[in-house]
């Protein structure tokens, strides 16, 4: 019986994984695998789309399919601290060099019907955006785009609206306006890029590289949400790491697990 393109595309993806077809490396012709699998043109050419979609290959006019070169990954530690330093607040130290690229916009939008409910907004309630690119300073990469949300009630005639909100940024701005100490949670997600996300980003237009999302919520010490700031990143180029510590339960001796063993 001859093999399905998800089973020849598994079959080629552990290869890939395993180091047999390095990046670079050029896989066999299309009518090579049709007599590798003993299966049809279109089965194979749809197990090596499947692959461009996850992004392993890549179709390189006059050379064939070729096994992407995927970049080493930079660690973005959160480690559940808020530091700081003479410009203000940050959150991870791995992006603590990185400075906006361009004036940060700032205009009067809609909240996002997906954070509505986080910012205990009704949809279709009035936020002021101020969105940022931030790269390095010295190449003009960009590496994360950062959209802050604030409600309108709270930021309209105030520094928070203008382009330059001066020493410390917003979050000093909110703690001078009494909401002091603020405080912060966050989450992690993953989606696929707009085309706008993935122009700025200068994501690879060939494949599909989904986008980190770090969704960070600063509330006051009476738990008002004053501002959500989503920070989009390539999962290409960036993984979330942080330390892992022992709960007082997780040490010896193992007398729960000895108990069950008796049994």
């Amino acid at each position: 019986m001859a093999a399905s393109y998800r089973e020849i595309a598994a079959d080629l993806r552990q290869k890939i994984a395993e180091g047999q077809y390095r990046p670079g490396d050029k896989l066999p012709m299309l009518t090579e695998l049709q007599e590798q699998y003993g299966a049809g043109y279109q089965t194979v050419r749809s197990a090596i789309a499947l692959l461009e979609q996850e992004g392993l290959v890549i179709a390189v006019r006059r050379r064939g399919t070729i096994v992407r070169e995927r970049p080493e990954k930079l660690r973005v530690t959160r480690s559940r601290e808020v530091f700081r330093d003479e410009i203000g607040y940050y959150f991870d130290p791995t992006a603590q060099p990185w400075k906006a690229l361009q004036t940060p916009t700032v205009r009067w939008g809609v909240v996002p019907i997906d954070l509505a409910a986080l910012m205990g907004l009704e949809p279709g309630s009035e936020v002021l955006v101020r969105d940022r690119v931030m790269g390095d300073p010295e190449t003009g990469a960009p590496k994360q785009l950062a959209t802050s949300y604030l409600p309108a009630d709270l930021a309209r005639g105030t520094r928070l609206a203008d382009s330059d909100t001066g020493p410390g940024g917003i979050y000093d701005r909110l703690e001078e306006m009494g909401h002091d100490p603020l405080e912060w949670s966050e989450s992690v997600s993953a989606r696929m890029p707009s085309p706008e996300e993935a122009e700025a980003l200068r994501l690879p237009t060939d494949v599909g590289v989904p986008l980190l999302r770090v969704l960070r919520v600063t509330t006051s010490p009476t738990g008002q949400v004053l501002e959500v700031n989503d920070t989009r990143m390539s999962s290409e180029l960036f993984e979330v790491g942080y330390t892992i510590s022992r709960h007082p339960s997780a040490r010896l001796p193992h007398e729960v697990g000895r108990a069950k063993d008796d049994h």
